[in-house]
């Protein structure tokens, strides 16, 4: 191994002071900090005598490793944090260059380790032999000694090593005993579970240990501010508070609020002034209701319910509220296996033609038979599939079961309808999107004529080109396109020019208007629109559909004004395909 010609001989030094800074905190080291840089100044010298070696000497790693333990930086996160910055710096700061860097380097930080522990082990063997032969001179300090040792190791167990907080092995006790303590069924108790916002950034863009600073100033604020509770930590930037003995809910949300108004004061941490906020779940309850677990668990719920309403604020626990997310993600989670066993079905509703009541198409509505919830409408999990990234696999069957199905419409009907299908957004924007509908078609047989997309407004509006390119694609193949809820987002009829549309359905908030008599002023302007709209859509060579059509004062109205077809109950509820395909014209309402 070699070094490139004129490197700066101050490397090691450079390095050595990198390295006390990453160890500085994590022991308790009785010595100033230029003795701790000569120190690791020399460790480093020794450890690029050990990369330079030939052959490699593993001893000189093993001295480095035991020298720490006898300096005093002998805990776990001392040690972490020495073969972090070896790995990092080591080779870089000294500039030093070999073929077998890499390997060396492993066995380098392997030897260190080695030694480290070994040195760790026989401290811990020599501490134990000091007080057994104390104990036989001295039977009381022998005793003195040994209660100290256990008063320090419950301290370690039980307190963060980097904050020095109760930890959550503490913490978890002192709430089992406020929970268990006898005669205290009647008290009340609250927790509040705070996460620091964002806390990711600080450690991403000003490294971990700016990150570990500001763990420690904010532990040093809660401390400060919440003096007569309980403040822990958990575990990265979660901390928890117990308040005991509340008179109510009012109690904890004054704790959770003093904690917020103490992190958020801005701190200046190695040369950076941060201002960090906080999130905090509360919970609060009769000891005799609840245990440490469930606490836990609604304080956890609660805290990401804070989070989701964009953190910096408190949120207390609802238990109607967690029944029903309980209730959501079990239903989320169902979906997969539903699929499986075929749970789903899907029912249509006609899309009928306002000149002669002729049914032009069907709408598949997916429905889920669950085995203890009954039968269940889109609205009560479609959004649930979207949310958990389910909705191509569940969007992906309904575009099948639609197609295999509607193929065999032709067997049943002469003039057979096309089906329609709505896509979610996930699903237009999947690059695969073209190459499924073809094959689809291949495999069932539907001719694209027979098959419509439906699209929502937002959608088609994305300034993402790839999907529009897509649905371009398959309107040259001869699939319909249909923007769904027309005019509930922000599509203007002069976009549509340049997209492959063949068809708007419109909102039925515009058709609901019609149901009032037609000399009423509000009925009458939404008429006009609905005639305004139709008149610059046929223009464009874009059909229209009216949906949420209930009476047939509505249909007539829009037959009126030259609206090509409508949806609705007026002219069939959702159900079985077969119970449209044999419908006369006579029996569709429309009074034709």
């Amino acid at each position: 191994m070699t070094e490139p010609a004129g490197r700066d001989r101050s490397c090691p030094g450079t390095f050595a002071r990198a390295w006390a800074k990453a160890v500085a905190g994590t022991s308790y080291l009785p010595m100033a900090q230029a003795q701790l840089e000569a120190l690791l100044q020399r460790l480093t010298e020794r450890l690029a005598v050990a990369l330079r070696s030939e052959p490699f000497d593993l001893r000189i790693g093993q001295q480095v490793g035991a020298e720490l333990v006898r300096a005093h930086i002998a805990s776990a996160e001392g040690l972490g944090r020495t073969v972090e910055v070896i790995q990092l710096r080591l080779v870089r700061d000294l500039g030093l260059v070999a073929e077998d860097v890499e390997d060396r380097m492993a066995r380098l930080l392997a030897t260190v380790a080695t030694g480290y522990a070994r040195a760790l082990r026989d401290r811990t063997l020599d501490e134990q032999e000091t007080i057994r032969r104390a104990a036989m001179t001295a039977r009381a300090q022998a005793e003195r000694a040994l209660r100290d040792s256990e008063a320090r190791f419950r301290h370690q167990a039980t307190h963060d090593p980097l904050t020095d907080l109760p930890n959550r092995t503490l913490f978890t006790e002192r709430l089992t005993a406020a929970l268990t303590r006898p005669g205290r069924h009647a008290d009340r108790v609250g927790v509040c579970f705070l996460d620091l916002d964002r806390f990711k950034v600080v450690n991403d863009s000003l490294g971990h240990q700016v990150g570990d600073r500001l763990l420690i100033a904010v532990a040093n604020r809660l401390r400060a501010a919440l003096g007569e509770h309980l403040v822990a930590r958990l575990g990265g930037d979660e901390f928890v508070i117990l308040v005991e003995r509340t008179a109510g809910t009012d109690d904890a949300v004054r704790v959770a609020e003093a904690a917020l108004a103490a992190v958020n004061e801005p701190a200046l941490v190695d040369g950076h002034e941060l201002t960090v906020s906080a999130s905090i779940g509360i919970v609060e309850r009769q000891v005799a209701d609840t245990t440490p677990v469930e606490l836990m668990r609604a304080a956890d719920s609660t805290l990401h319910w804070a989070k989701a309403a964009g953190g910096a604020r408190w949120s207390l626990f609802d238990a109607d509220r967690n029944r029903r997310e309980l209730a959501r993600y079990a239903l989320s989670a169902a979906i997969p296996t539903a699929l499986e066993r075929g749970e789903f079905y899907l029912d249509y509703q006609p899309l009928t033609a306002l000149r002669d009541g002729r049914v032009l198409g069907m709408e598949a509505l997916v429905r889920w038979r669950h085995p203890e919830l009954g039968v269940l409408r889109p609205d009560s999990f479609i959004g649930l599939a979207e949310e958990t990234g389910l909705i191509g696999q569940l969007g992906g069957w309904v575009l099948a079961e639609a197609c295999r199905e509607a193929r065999t419409w032709a067997d049943q009907a002469g003039d057979a309808p096309f089906v329609s299908v709505n896509l979610a957004v996930q699903q237009v924007r999947r690059p695969g999107l073209v190459d499924e509908v073809r094959a689809l078609l291949g495999r069932t047989g539907l001719p694209p004529g027979r098959l419509q997309l439906e699209i929502t407004e937002s959608t088609m509006m994305s300034t993402a080109e790839e999907p529009v390119r897509a649905l371009r694609v398959l309107a040259d193949l001869g699939v319909r396109i249909a923007i769904d809820d027309f005019g509930t987002g922000y599509c203007n009829l002069a976009y549509l020019r340049g997209l492959p549309v063949t068809e708007l359905k419109v909102a039925g908030e515009f058709v609901t208007g019609l149901r009032a008599p037609a000399d009423d002023p509000a009925s009458r302007t939404d008429e006009r629109i609905l005639a305004a709209l139709v008149s610059l859509a046929h223009a464009l060579r874009v059909t229209v559909t009216a949906e949420g059509v209930e009476t047939a004062e509505q249909a007539a109205r829009l037959r009126a004004i030259d609206c090509d077809a409508a949806q609705g109950w007026h002219f069939g509820r959702p159900g079985p395909a077969r119970q449209h395909l044999d419908r006369s014209p006579a029996l569709s309402g429309t009074g034709v």
